[in-house]
């Protein structure tokens, strides 16, 4: 499986940069080490899950059990945290030997053509949960990622996620093909106002991802556990 899909079980469908079979690139801190051109738009801490969104049934496939650092930039969202899987991590200083696998160091990303909403279930007791979801192929199911943390933070996130979908999508013409009328809402979503009052914030022109087996399609799952004072809301399994 691709090493930025660990542990969200999701492939894309169409590749937009010769690197999608290497993870996320982190520096001496364990941030992520942005590409050549790539910008930086906040960094976060906070918790994280993953999930499968069904017509029926919301199951939760993991979740880290400690907030774990986020970063958003104008082409991605990627975490970093620990956990069971791990991931290189390269810097340019001089070394004596070549770098090492960190014990229980984990990273995980998703790369801005392929959500398609954001899911913003009510604020519980000042904290609250966003859902990044996207569309899957042969299957009605939806993988999806769940962020949480302060309210405030949160919504801050929102801002920042579907601004940079946006403006992503808005930028490549030669990845996604848009309508007029979606060209219309991204600019709507490309600005810097809230959506009052919006729990589902669509985000078109997404592309889907495909499950790497077909027992991610059919496996089995625990009942979700709602983090406390966080809503509940979005799967994505682990292997």
């Amino acid at each position: 499986m691709h090493a930025d899909a660990s542990p969200f079980f999701i492939a894309p469908h169409r590749f937009d940069a010769p690197d999608d079979d290497v993870g996320p690139t982190l520096d001496y801190r364990y941030h992520l080490r942005p590409t050549p051109g790539e910008r930086v738009l906040g960094r976060h801490r906070l918790l994280v899950a993953g999930y499968l969104l069904g017509p029926t049934e919301t199951r939760r496939g993991w979740r880290l059990p400690e907030p774990v650092s986020v970063t958003v930039t104008d082409q991605r969202i990627c975490w970093v945290g620990s956990g069971s899987q791990l991931s290189l991590v390269v810097d340019d200083r001089p070394r004596s030997r070549p770098p090492a696998r960190l014990n229980g160091l984990m990273s995980g990303q998703i790369r801005w053509q392929w959500p398609s909403r954001l899911e913003l279930p009510a604020a519980e007791q000042d904290a609250a949960q966003m859902l990044i979801v996207c569309d899957a192929l042969r299957t009605i199911q939806q993988p999806a990622l769940a962020l949480g943390g302060p309210a405030g933070e949160v919504a801050a996130l929102a801002r920042q996620v579907r601004r940079a979908v946006a403006m992503f999508r808005l930028t490549r013409p030669q990845l996604v093909d848009l309508s007029a009328q979606e060209r219309d809402v991204l600019l709507l979503r490309a600005g810097p106002g809230l959506l009052a009052g919006d729990t589902r914030v669509t985000l078109p022109g997404s592309l889907p991802v495909e499950f790497h087996s077909r027992d991610d399609y059919y496996r089995s799952g625990p009942e979700p556990t709602p983090w406390s004072g966080l809503a509940g809301g979005a799967a994505s399994g682990h292997r």
